[in-house]
């Protein structure tokens, strides 16, 4: 489809918006030990849109699972304006599975992956927040789709859901009629971003400065994950060859040097840590080196002497393999993190 009738179908949309009569119902779906902020954070910015927008565009509902009072993971009640069924839409014309931290570890519950898979495909759009995308994936609405959830559970649904196109960096990922957030604080970025697909991005750029947040947020969610501190495993032989490495950052770690070391070939070498450790050596050794420059930078260190003491080179190298990583420069990444305001660090 071309890029002129794509922007013709969103002129359109958006003038049917500004002209319809009943506004456009969202339901959140929030489950016992929901995360709060996977609730409210998505509903401030479709209320906030209806303020800047003059109107009623959007009228929005918290669904439960069961009758009764929904007790969040910190303790703070919803009072739910509806029950989920197995049977009888809800007529939603967005639908958003909320998550909650027990989803980490606890199975999936069979009914309520049941009533996801009965409700969202009648929506015109539907996603999720945070783990929640763990739930829509066992529906199976997920397979084949790009979609993304929190950093911290991002093995487990590349386990479970092998047939999903996961983006581990995105902070949102949009994909046909699904949309899902990365987690937590990035539900108000994809609530964001479904004002703009309805409303323009002048209407989404009034809500974001009302609620002061970004319109676009600087880089992905790997800046803040702490999953990529690297340690060791694998067999002894290998094992003593991480263990040098992380002791010598700053040495030369190329795979002819670490196999020479090892005692083996350069190929097979190659071929025993990608099995052992499930990714190659060169790529292992620059993920060892962005942690150790990750925390040097947090202590404060400048990114000139982060990357010769981390084992990156120059310092344009350094900036491209960290940006690569964390989707944010160091300098960046130092002032964030470390509380420095040096405009001039590289």
């Amino acid at each position: 489809m071309s890029s002129i009738v794509v922007k013709l179908q969103i002129w359109t949309y958006r003038f049917i918006m500004r002209h319809r009569k009943r506004p456009l119902k969202i339901g959140i779906l929030a489950m016992p030990g929901v995360q709060m902020l996977d609730v409210a954070g998505p509903l401030d910015v479709f209320a906030e849109a209806n303020i800047q927008f003059g109107k009623e565009v959007y009228r929005t509902e918290v669904i439960a699972v069961k009758p009764g009072p929904v007790v969040s993971s910190s303790g703070l009640r919803i009072l739910a304006d509806t029950v989920l069924h197995k049977r009888g839409r809800h007529r939603l014309d967005t639908m958003l599975v909320a998550g909650a931290p027990h989803l980490t570890h606890d199975e999936p519950d069979p009914y309520l992956v049941e009533c996801i898979a009965y409700h969202a495909p009648a929506c015109r759009r539907f996603g999720s927040v945070c783990t929640g995308a763990i739930l829509l994936g066992a529906t199976g609405l997920l397979d084949g789709k790009r979609a993304t959830t929190h950093w911290s559970v991002a093995a487990r649904m590349k386990h479970l859901f092998p047939h999903i196109q996961l983006e581990i960096d995105a902070l949102h990922v949009r994909d046909g009629k699904v949309r899902t957030a990365a987690g937590v604080t990035a539900g108000l970025d994809l609530a964001l971003a479904l004002v703009e697909e309805d409303l323009g991005r002048e209407v989404a750029k009034r809500v974001a400065s009302q609620l002061v947040m970004f319109f676009k947020r600087p880089g992905g969610q790997l800046q803040f994950s702490r999953s990529g501190e690297v340690g060791v495993s694998g067999r002894s032989a290998l094992q003593e060859i991480q263990r040098w490495v992380l002791a010598n950052p700053a040495q030369d770690a190329t795979t002819a040097v670490l196999a020479r070391r090892a005692g083996l070939s350069p190929r097979h070498f190659v071929r025993l840590f990608q099995r052992e450790i499930g990714q190659t050596p060169a790529a292992w050794v620059e993920a060892v080196r962005i942690d150790i420059s990750r925390k040097m930078l947090e202590a404060g260190s400048h990114p000139k002497q982060t990357a010769a003491a981390s084992g990156l080179g120059h310092v344009d190298t350094f900036r491209r393999a960290f940006k690569r990583h964390t989707g944010i420069t160091p300098a960046q990444y130092r002032r964030r993190y470390a509380g420095t305001d040096d405009d001039n660090a590289s």
